[in-house]
Formats: C-alpha cells, structure tokens, sequence
C-alpha cells in the first residue's frame, strides 16, 4: 500500500523563493565597533596603565641632570639620551653587591620554601591522618599573619644566632610566610591529581615516596612553577625583614639598598632611583616571560581543581 507524501506538490510554472540560511560566524554586535569597545579599548587602557610606570622610569633613566629638571619641555620624551646614571649606579654605589645579594637570597629561599611546601603539600591533600585538615587551616591562618607581627619575635632569633647583616638572616626567615603561601597554594594541585594513578602505581609495587616522586609531583609541575613563581617575586621584592636584619651597605637588598643609599634626607637621586628601579625589576619581568604559559595553566588548575 502506497504511502502519500504530506508535503505540497510542486506546481509547474510555480517559482518559489528560496530560503534564506542564516549567517554562520558573526554574532550580533560581532562589528569592528563592537569589538573595539569589547575588547580592544579595555586592552588598551589596560595596558597603558600597566606599561606606564616602566615607560616613565626608561625615560627617567635616560635623561640628563639638566633634562630631568627643565619643566618648559615635555616629560613624557627625552631630548638627549645619557647612561651617566647607569655609569654611575655600577661604578660609585654598590648596586652590582646589592643585585646578587637579592638574586642569591631569593633563589635559596625559594628553593627551600618549595622543598618544604610541596613535602607538606602532598601530605595534607594526599594522606589521611588525624590533625589534616585542622593543621592546613592552620597553615593558612599563619599565612595571614601580617609580617609586621612577626618580625620583632624573629629579631630575638637572628640576634640568638648571631646572624645580623649576613644573608643567612633573611634566608632563614623569608620561609616563614613563603612556606605557608606555597603549601596552600599545593594543595590544590595535588588534591586535584587522580587517586588512581597513585593507587595503580601502589599496586605494581611502588612504594608512596616513588609514586609521589613520579606520579603526582610530575603532574603538579605547573602548580609548582607557578608557585616558585610568586616565591621568587615575594623573596625579591621583600624589604621589611631586609630592612631590619641587614645595616651594612655590602649585604644589603635591593629594595633597601635603593631606598637608604640613593635618598638622602629629601634630596632625591631620580637618576639612579629610577635605572635602579627599572634593572631591579628586569629579573622578574624576564622569569614571568619564559614560564608564562607554566604560570597561566598552574593557575588556572589551581583554581578549578582546588
């Protein structure tokens, strides 16, 4: 038995129009417009806001005595570019002392901070022991502890230990808010990591240090680099404890180093204030560049796995 079609028989001599497909790619208000103000302006005043500083120490830097002081010119260009600063910040302060005292104190300080942290990280998100969760939130409240609360008990430790002016002082004391910051910051990562893998790896006879040496640190690698990443930028950037534990002019850090030799009273040597502040933050600026795509994919698996 025949089945009879219900669509419409087409007529001869009958032209109907065709129709239309919709437009595939372009949202509604996807214009050059749209964009601009979506997306391309906001970057813009972003990255003004952000590059500014930098553009004004670079031109700062660069300028002549007589330039930096000439106000019937406009600041924002340099007429006669100079490195008298740079010469002057090499050869007649102690800059280069105070640059690898810095680099020095931050890579130790981060590396035993990292040590520590990713042993206590995996502890707290992997094993089940009474204390874990009591012991990371403590962990976490020591991390809010302002550093301004901590630095008078810790000025009796280096004096016990006889550790004023020697680098030693800040190494040993800038772990007391990096250890807490990067074991938080861990746990997520690791919490995040299959139980699986590990208990697979258990099975085939590996012992917990193996599976956590080539099961779950391998994994966390971004979150650790991202964390070395804010250790090293704390460490570096670090002045209250360098402040208070460090007076000589030959083991001092960069901020301090900056701020006490190149400021007398309220004379200002923006010169060298300036080309020290630009080198100064160079080292962060080149790490963040090489490790961005480690940073942005440990940050974001910290965020949604934690």
């Amino acid at each position: 038995m025949a089945v009879r079609s219900s669509a419409p028989s087409a007529q001869p001599g009958v032209i109907r129009p065709k129709a239309r497909k919709p437009r595939a790619g372009r949202m509604i208000g996807d214009s050059l417009a749209g964009r601009a103000i979506r997306i391309y302006i906001p970057l813009l005043l972003l990255l003004v806001v952000t590059l500014f500083p930098f553009y004004w120490m670079a031109v700062t830097s660069f300028k002549s005595a007589s330039e930096l002081f000439d106000f019937s010119v406009s600041p924002l260009w340099v007429r006669d570019p100079t490195l008298a600063w740079y010469q002057h910040l090499f050869t007649q302060t102690n800059f280069p002392r105070w640059a690898l005292n810095t680099a020095l104190v931050a890579i130790v300080s981060t590396l035993i901070s990292l040590f520590c942290s990713v042993l206590a990280g995996y502890s707290l998100a992997r094993l089940r022991y009474r204390g874990a969760d009591s012991i990371g939130w403590g962990i976490f409240v020591t991390y809010l502890v302002p550093p301004t609360l901590l630095f008078l008990p810790l000025t009796f430790v280096i004096r016990e230990l006889h550790l004023f002016n020697n680098l030693w002082a800040l190494i040993l004391t800038y772990p007391t808010f990096l250890i807490p910051f990067c074991t938080w910051m861990l746990m997520g990562f690791f919490k995040g990591i299959p139980h699986e893998l590990e208990e697979a790896a258990l099975v085939d006879g590996a012992t917990r240090i193996q599976a956590m040496l080539r099961i779950a640190i391998p994994l966390a690698v971004p979150g650790i680099l991202a964390a070395a990443l804010f250790a090293f930028t704390l460490s570096w950037n670090e002045f209250l404890y360098a402040l208070i534990f460090m007076n000589d002019s030959l083991v001092k850090t960069i901020p301090v180093g900056v701020t006490q030799e190149l400021i007398h009273g309220d004379e200002f040597f923006w010169g060298e204030l300036m080309a020290a502040a630009l080198l100064g933050s160079v080292p962060v600026a080149v790490l963040y560049s090489f490790f961005v795509d480690y940073f942005v994919a440990g940050m974001t698996a910290g965020a949604v796995k934690g």
